[in-house]
């Protein structure tokens, strides 16, 4: 048995014993009630004792007086001389317990140490790092709005021609990696691009020399012999691929809109802004927008 184990089992003890003092002290109580009035029926109805009167007083007064004392004298030990669960004895078991823990959490902490050596060495802390390897810049693609929506029911919420022929001169010749549902949103897979699709479905067709995978790893595996291959979305691959990407090239649309999927947050401590080329509206473009490129700090 552990010494927190025996620490709550002197707990439980001295609880019961606790216990078993109040209920002696409440069998205390009546018995004084009921033999207080048996000694005043003694003395009033049966007689008993009537000549005996110290001090001009029943001899009853002094017997109850006597034992009320005793009472008393029985409380003040139950709640204050014999009170083994006090503020000092609850303070030391508290102290006890919080250096046991404090000693077990140094030593879960020098476990994870040893771990964390074993971490830096496995398959899955090498794959990451030989992923970084395998590209030289992997750049995540985007338009999103003020509040970084991207999209609707599959769908694109704006049409902006600039953004359009912008993404298509940056990806031309690269491979595009993408969620199964982006995909599924092209009329038909762009020319001259390789498409790189994730999708968990095992049985999934699609056209020849399209490349299916099953995780952004295995996509950026796939990819590996392109000097620049794009992330394209949707929302979730996105927010995957921040962790691998090297670029983002952004169009942000200057407006709010109602979206099932969004970009995720650029943080600045990360990315670092390079290119702001802003656009304003006009017959072909019903939103101000601009050409964002961040760069990993």
């Amino acid at each position: 048995m552990t010494q927190i184990d025996k620490e709550q089992l002197e707990l439980i003890e001295n609880a019961q014993r606790r216990i078993k003092q109040k209920k002696r002290l409440y069998i205390h109580f009546v018995l004084f009630l009921i033999g207080s009035i048996l000694i005043i029926v003694a003395n009033t109805v049966l007689g008993i004792g009537k000549d005996f009167t110290p001090f001009e007083k029943e001899w009853f007064v002094f017997a109850i007086l006597i034992w009320l004392f005793l009472l008393l004298y029985h409380t003040f030990n139950v709640f204050v001389t014999h009170k083994f669960m006090g503020k000092e004895w609850e303070q030391k078991q508290l102290n006890k317990l919080v250096a046991e823990q404090k000693t077990r959490i140094e030593k879960i902490k020098k476990e994870l140490k040893k771990e964390a050596s074993h971490i830096a060495e496995s398959e899955i802390y090498n794959e990451e790092l030989t992923i970084k390897d395998k590209t030289s810049e992997l750049t995540i693609i985007a338009a999103a709005a003020e509040n970084n929506a991207i999209g609707k029911d599959n769908k694109l919420i704006w049409h902006l021609s600039n953004d359009l022929k912008r993404f298509k001169s940056l990806t031309d010749g690269h491979h595009i990696i993408m969620g199964r549902k982006t995909f599924e949103s092209f009329p038909k897979p762009l020319p001259n691009r390789t498409h790189v699709v994730i999708t968990r479905q095992s049985d999934y067709k699609a056209p020849n020399g399209v490349i299916l995978v099953n995780s952004l790893e295995a996509a950026i595996e796939a990819s590996k012999n392109d000097s620049q291959p794009f992330v394209i979305g949707g929302g979730e691959i996105y927010k995957q691929a921040m962790t691998f990407a090297d670029k983002i090239e952004l169009t942000r649309v200057h407006e709010t809109f109602e979206a099932d999927a969004f970009f995720p947050e650029i943080d600045s401590n990360i990315w670092k802004e390079t290119f702001n080329e802003f656009h304003q509206k006009d017959e072909n473009h019903d939103f101000e927008f601009s050409f964002l490129t961040y760069v990993r700090i």
